[in-house]
């Protein structure tokens, strides 16, 4: 069996300390050979410079591909704009287009506005028509936070495929079944791009809880009942990770994606176990 491709997600450090502590975890986990890294834009524009800063530092340690991580919610259309040629011009030719957090003072869905993107498949058309960009955007196997229902969330995927993208990343999940239902459902509803799961390794299981809670992510009763009765809460998270990795590819899976959390130890210990 041809084992998948992967890829890891890193996020812009906060320090100086922190920046050179994710150079080191991007050039350790580069060992694997991903298919490409990405790296995240904060709300609002708050990471701008810092996804284009550790995006340039990376390069000079890895020789993969890196993504960029582009929100459209509260900028206006010339600014994404200008920012997309600035990622094009330094060589950044594969995008993540998300929508971002809501603002507090604005309410979903967007109302229409010749100066803002309404909707992320016109995001994705956009940056299509500006350059030839490589776009991924997100998909949510528990439906999005801020959806009314899971199959007007599939419908939205559906038009941001439709508008150009060339895959789709899951929202992190931790019942496989869920998953693979979802993937079955996009090839019922015709959506061509594939639809890639995305892995969480569990660092603190009470923190990735209260995440999960946000993300509207099921935590199901085994895992809780699995970490509660652990002696080895750092060995429990490898093999849980393995476990979840193992079985997607066993389900003919052909790309795996994980959120490092800027960290290599448990992605890292997980891969050479499954062969990379």
């Amino acid at each position: 069996m041809t084992k998948p491709t992967i890829s890891f997600e890193f996020f812009p450090a906060k320090t100086s300390d922190g920046h050179k502590s994710l150079l080191k975890t991007g050039e350790i986990l580069s060992e694997l050979t991903p298919l490409y890294l990405t790296v995240t834009y904060g709300a609002g524009g708050s990471t701008r410079e810092g996804t284009v800063k550790t995006i340039l530092d990376m390069r000079k340690k890895t020789s993969a591909p890196i993504a960029a991580h582009l929100t459209f919610i509260n900028t206006p259309i010339d600014d994404l704009k200008s920012y997309a040629d600035d990622l094009w011009n330094q060589g950044i030719h594969h995008i993540i287009a998300l929508r971002g957090d809501m603002p507090s003072d604005l309410q979903w869905p967007l109302d229409p506005d010749k100066d803002y993107f309404q909707f992320t498949s016109n995001f994705v058309e956009a940056i299509k028509s500006w350059h030839d960009f490589e776009v991924t955007v997100g998909a949510y196997p528990e439906k999005h936070p801020d959806s009314p229902s899971l199959a007007l969330d599939m419908i939205a995927l559906q038009k941001k495929c439709e508008a150009g993208a060339d895959r789709a990343i899951s929202q992190f999940f931790f019942d496989n079944q869920v998953f693979l239902t979802f993937a079955e459902v996009c090839k019922h509803m015709q959506i061509a791009a594939p639809i890639v799961p995305g892995l969480l390794p569990i660092h603190d299981f009470q923190s990735m809880c209260a995440f999960a809670e946000k993300c509207h992510t099921t935590v199901p009763p085994w895992l809780r009942e699995r970490f509660e009765n652990c002696s080895n809460p750092k060995q429990t998270a490898i093999d849980t990770l393995y476990e979840q990795a193992k079985n997607l590819i066993d389900h003919g899976v052909p790309h795996l994606h994980f959120y490092t959390l800027n960290k290599a130890d448990i992605v890292y210990d997980v891969c050479k176990k499954l062969g990379y």
